[in-house]
């Protein structure tokens, strides 16, 4: 684990926590893999409690999708491209991560936004598509607070448990990675199934 990152929540707790994951979703070079089990393994040494851990967590990364849904929704697709050719690499983000988001979502539809927040790179970058095609602000916060609160308990859980073997928490996290990759994808598969090659009912 990154010892700057257990003494930043050391010091700050909680707000540490919630500042560091809004991070994760405007600035993906600090990713919540790191976070998330550098907070869970703080708590099993008792320094804070893992329900506060996962709370914190989880609001600091609902509260950045909810500013990048609002970025995605003000700002005209164009417009947004153009700032992330000239900024976007001081973020580390770059056109062809948006224009992935985008197309995962016109693809995929409205329920990609669950499944987007427990995947690397689309997690950050889901919002702003959602923000863009107009997608309820009810029905995006539902399901991105849901992925978001499954994700983060996991992660948590994931270092209070096994903080103290590195390898075999790694090890873990990357297996479930995979898993979520491919339930992701069968879910995408069923939902082009069902549009364009369900047979009709006679």
């Amino acid at each position: 684990m990154d010892n700057w990152i257990i003494q930043i929540i050391e010091s700050l707790g909680y707000f540490g926590i919630a500042f560091l994951m809004f991070l994760d979703n405007v600035f993906p070079p600090i990713p919540s893999e790191v976070i998330m089990p550098s907070a869970g393994y703080t708590a099993s040494r008792g320094q804070l409690q893992i329900v506060g851990v996962i709370i914190a967590g989880s609001i600091g990364s609902i509260l950045a999708a909810a500013v990048l849904y609002a970025i995605g929704r003000k700002i005209p697709q164009k417009a947004l491209f153009r700032w992330v050719d000239r900024y976007g690499r001081y973020l580390f983000i770059h056109s062809k991560d948006l224009e992935k988001a985008l197309n995962w979502f016109e693809r995929y539809g409205h329920r990609i936004v669950f499944w987007g927040r427990m995947i690397p790179a689309v997690r950050s970058l889901i919002s702003i598509p959602a923000g863009m095609s107009q997608m309820p602000f009810s029905k995006f916060m539902l399901y991105s607070s849901l992925g978001t609160i499954i994700w983060t308990t996991f992660l948590a859980c994931i270092g209070f448990y096994f903080g103290e073997n590195q390898e075999l928490m790694f090890t873990i996290m990357h297996r479930v990675g995979y898993i979520i990759l491919a339930i992701t994808l069968c879910f995408c598969a069923w939902w082009l199934y069902r549009k364009f090659y369900k047979i009709k009912p006679r």
